[in-house]
C-alpha cells in the first residue's frame, strides 16, 4: 500500500511542476506567478479541490505524442474565497505556453457546467499563447465549447476573467463574455491579431502593449474593466470584487458586518454643490461620504470618466452605483458613457443587486462626432437598460436633470422606486439661457430684458418643486441626510417583486 501511496505522490509532485523547473523559473523571472501559486493567492488556504490533474492531451501529430504534461497546460477546481464557494482555472503558461488543445477545454468546460449545476461562481486566470496550433480544428472547437459555455453561464453565475499574460485570437473571446475583465499592467495583453499581422495587412507598426495592452483597454476600448500593478495586486482585488456579488442570480449578495451609524449625518454634503451651477465638483466625495466606511469599488475608472460606475455597500448590503460626474464633460451622457453604464445596469439587473442614480446631467454631449458615432443607440441602451431593470432602484438628483438626460437617468418614468432631489436641483427642459433664447427669440437684441427673463426661468424652473408637484419627485430631501434616507429606502424595498411581461429574450439596441 505505500509504494502505491508513494506512486500517487510521485505522480502528483510531477503534476505540479507543470513545464518544468526550467520554465517555472522563466515565468517567475517575467515577474509572474505560477498558476498554482496564482490559485493559492486567490483562494482561502487549503480550500482548493483540484479536478483532472493527471488529463493529457491526445494528440499524435508532429511529434506531440512523445510529450505528454499531466494536467496538459490548464489548472481546475473549486475553492473558497473567504468561505463562499466558487470555480477556478488558470492557465500555466509553462505548459506548452498555455495553449488550449481538445483536453484542455474539455477540462474547462467541465468546472463550467459543474458552476452552473451547483450556483457558484467561475473566474478563469488567463495565461495562454492561443490554440494548439498541432491540433487544428480540435483546439478551434474546444475554444468553440468554452464559448457556448460562458453564453448559457451568463446571469446566471458571476463570471471574470483576469488576464495574467498573453491572450490572443479566439482566446480573446471567452473573456469578452465574462462579466468582468481585469488585467495585469505591463505584462498582460489583449488583440484578436497581433502585431507582426497587422503589420503585414494594414502597414501600421505598434508594439503588442500599444495594440492591446492593460492601458489600451481601460481607457481606449473598454475592454478591460480595470488593471493591476502586479499578480498579486489583481488577485487581491478580485477576491475584494467577489465579496460584492452573490453566487448566483436565485442569491442575494452577502450581507457584511458594518460599524457605521445609518443616521449618520454628512454635514459637509451642504455645501458640496458651488454656487456657480457651471462650476464642477466630485460626484465621488458623495459616493464614498453615503457608503458604509467610505468604501467604493470602482467600475472601468479609466474610461468614459463622465460616469461612475462600481458598487458600495449600504447598512451591510452590496448596491451598485451610476453617478454622472460633473468633473469631466460637465457630468454630459456621451456614446461611452451611456455603453458602460448599461452595461453596469444590466448586471445589477442579472444578479438583484439594487442600483442608486446620483444624477447631475445637463443632458446628451452635442456634435457631428457622438451622432455620427450613433449616440441615439448608444443613449437607448442605457434607457432600455433602467427601463427593464426591476431591482430596488433610488436616485438623487443633485443638481441639473435636463431633457431626455433626465429620464435616462433613472427617473420615476422608467419605474424608479424612490426618486428624490435635493434643493439644489434643476429639472427643466433645458438650462435658462437655452430656453430663453428659444422663448423669446424677438427679444435676442435687448441684452436687459434677456437676463430678466433668464432670472424669471430659473426662479420658475431651475428647482425641483415643479417636478415634485407633479409626484415625478418622492420627496426634496436635505444633502446631509441622503445616507439616511437612501439606506431607509433601499431597506424597504428588499421585498420588492416586479415582472416584466414574458419574452424569450428583449431585443436591446446593439
Amino acid at each position: 500500500m505505500n509504494t502505491i501511496l508513494q506512486q500517487l505522490e510521485d505522480r502528483r509532485e510531477e503534476a505540479r511542476m507543470g513545464g518544468g523547473q526550467r520554465r517555472i523559473d522563466a515565468q517567475h523571472a517575467k515577474g509572474k506567478l505560477t498558476a498554482r501559486e496564482r490559485i493559492d493567492v486567490l483562494l482561502d488556504e487549503g480550500s482548493f479541490e483540484e479536478f483532472d490533474m493527471f488529463k493529457a492531451h491526445r494528440c499524435t501529430e508532429f511529434g506531440m505524442e512523445e510529450t505528454t504534461i499531466p494536467g496538459d497546460g490548464v489548472i481546475t477546481g473549486w475553492g473558497t474565497i473567504n468561505g463562499r464557494m466558487v470555480y477556478v482555472f488558470s492557465q500555466d503558461f509553462t505548459v506548452f505556453g498555455g495553449s488550449l488543445s481538445e483536453t484542455h477545454a474539455e477540462k474547462i468546460c467541465k468546472i463550467q457546467e459543474m458552476a452552473l449545476r451547483n450556483g457558484a461562481p467561475v473566474i478563469g486566470l488567463n495565461d495562454s499563447g492561443g490554440a494548439r496550433i498541432q491540433e487544428g480544428v480540435a483546439s478551434l472547437a474546444g475554444y468553440a465549447d468554452v464559448f457556448q459555455n460562458n453564453v448559457l453561464a451568463s446571469g446566471v453565475v458571476p463570471q471574470i476573467s483576469v488576464i495574467m499574460g498573453p491572450c490572443a485570437g479566439g482566446a480573446v473571446y471567452s473573456p469578452a463574455m465574462t462579466d468582468f475583465i481585469f488585467m495585469v499592467r505591463d505584462s498582460s495583453y489583449m488583440f484578436v491579431t497581433g502585431p507582426d499581422v497587422v503589420k503585414t495587412v494594414t502597414n501600421e507598426v505598434v508594439t503588442a502593449e500599444e495594440l492591446g495592452g492593460a492601458k489600451t483597454h481601460t481607457s481606449k476600448s473598454s475592454v478591460a474593466d480595470g488593471s493591476f500593478e502586479d499578480d498579486m495586486e489583481a488577485l487581491m482585488e478580485v477576491r475584494r470584487l467577489f465579496d460584492f456579488l452573490p453566487l448566483n442570480n436565485r442569491e442575494k449578495a452577502p450581507v457584511r458586518p458594518f460599524f457605521d451609524d445609518v443616521a449618520r449625518d454628512e454635514v459637509s454634503l451642504d455645501t458640496l454643490i458651488p454656487d456657480n451651477p457651471n462650476k464642477p465638483y466630485d460626484m465621488k466625495e458623495l459616493i464614498t461620504k453615503i457608503a458604509d466606511e467610505g468604501d467604493f469599488y470602482e467600475i472601468q475608472e479609466d474610461f468614459a470618466k463622465n460616469i461612475l460606475t462600481g458598487f458600495v455597500r449600504m447598512e451591510g448590503q452590496t448596491v451598485g452605483v451610476v453617478a454622472n460626474q460633473p468633473m469631466v464633460l460637465a457630468g454630459c451622457l456621451d456614446i461611452d458613457s451611456s455603453r458602460k453604464a448599461a452595461r453596469f445596469v444590466r448586471f445589477c439587473d442579472a444578479f438583484e443587486i439594487p442600483i442608486l442614480t446620483l444624477v447631475d446631467v445637463p443632458g446628451f454631449l452635442p456634435g457631428t462626432g457622438q451622432e455620427y458615432g450613433g449616440v441615439i443607440k448608444h443613449g437607448a441602451k442605457l434607457l432600455f437598460a433602467y427601463g427593464e431593470a426591476t431591482v430596488p432602484k433610488v436616485t438623487v438628483i443633485t443638481r441639473k436633470a435636463y431633457g431626455g438626460a433626465y429620464d435616462v437617468m433613472a427617473s420615476k418614468h422608467l419605474r424608479g422606486d424612490y426618486n428624490y432631489a435635493w434643493p439644489t436641483a434643476e429639472i427643466a427642459v433645458m438650462g435658462a439661457k437655452g430656453a430663453v433664447e428659444i422663448l423669446y427669440r424677438s427679444e435676442l437684441g435687448d441684452p436687459e430684458k434677456i437676463a430678466a427673463r433668464v432670472a424669471d426661468y430659473e426662479d420658475r424652473f431651475a428647482n425641483p418643486f415643479v417636478a415634485a408637484e407633479k409626484g415625478f419627485i418622492d420627496e426634496v430631501i436635505k444633502p446631509h441626510n441622503t445616507r439616511k434616507r437612501v439606506c431607509r429606502a433601499f431597506a424597504s424595498l428588499r421585498g420588492k417583486k416586479l415582472e416584466n411581461p414574458w419574452k424569450k429574450h428583449d431585443n436591446i439596441p446593439l
